[in-house]
């Protein structure tokens, strides 16, 4: 699979994540739904890093590398989606339907 392709499946991966995150939000506020969305993305990063150990003491081994790998790459894509997010305020009437109206 080519770079491109393998980008382009990471992006619908998680364009149907983020389906199910916003169907919730009928139901409940987007800040709960966001944190029970991190958890998840917690438990199955914990399953992921665990499961690729053959037993405890690697896991153990392997914990703080995971720690920081994960925080890592949370905030490298936090800050990429925020810094798009801004553009939001910079054309408006592109992304109006983003802006909270508060």
């Amino acid at each position: 699979m080519s770079e491109i392709d393998k980008n382009k499946q990471f992006r619908q991966f998680a364009d149907t994540f983020i389906d199910v995150a916003n169907k919730h939000v009928d139901e409940a506020d987007s800040s709960f739904v966001s944190s029970s969305m991190l958890y998840g993305t917690a438990r199955f990063c914990s399953f992921v890093v665990a499961s690729t150990c053959k037993d405890a003491e690697e896991l153990e081994a392997n914990h703080q590398g995971a720690l920081e790998f994960f925080t890592k790459e949370f905030e490298r894509m936090l800050t990429e989606n925020l810094d798009e997010y801004k553009k939001a305020y910079q054309e408006p009437s592109r992304y109006e339907h983003l802006i909270n109206k508060k």
